[in-house]
C-alpha cells in the first residue's frame, strides 16, 4: 500500500485519503453570465497529462483537512504535498511541466 504524506499528520496509508480533483481551478468571476458550453467546460474539462499534475486531496480518515499534492499520473508517485494557499517545492528533475516546476498555479 502506498503512503501519502499529509501536511498536518505525516505519512498515512492511501486508504485514508479521497481524491478531490485537479487543484488550482479558478472559479468563474461571473458564473451566472456563462452559457451552457462555458459552464460545462468549467465543470467537466480538466487537464489529463502524462506526468506531474497538481491535485486536491482530503485526509478523510485523519485530520479531515484538504491539501494539494503534485502527483505524477504516469507513475502515481507523489512529488510534493502542500497546504492550500502554499506553493509546492519540487526537485526540477521531477517536474516536467514548467508551471508546476516554478510553483505557479497549474492552470492559468
Amino acid at each position: 500500500m502506498q503512503l501519502i504524506a499529509c501536511p498536518w499528520c505525516g505519512e498515512r496509508e492511501e486508504i485514508e485519503y479521497h481524491y478531490g480533483g485537479q487543484a488550482h481551478v479558478t472559479y468563474p468571476e461571473e458564473p451566472a453570465a456563462l452559457d451552457d458550453e462555458e459552464w460545462a467546460r468549467f465543470v467537466f474539462y480538466r487537464d489529463n497529462p502524462n506526468g506531474p499534475l497538481a491535485e486536491r486531496w482530503l485526509h478523510a480518515a485523519g485530520c479531515r483537512r484538504w491539501f494539494n499534492a503534485v502527483r505524477d499520473t504516469a507513475t502515481h508517485q507523489f512529488l510534493a504535498v502542500y497546504r492550500i494557499g502554499d506553493r509546492p517545492s519540487l526537485n526540477p528533475d521531477h517536474a516536467q511541466d514548467t508551471q508546476v516546476r516554478q510553483g505557479q498555479e497549474a492552470r492559468a
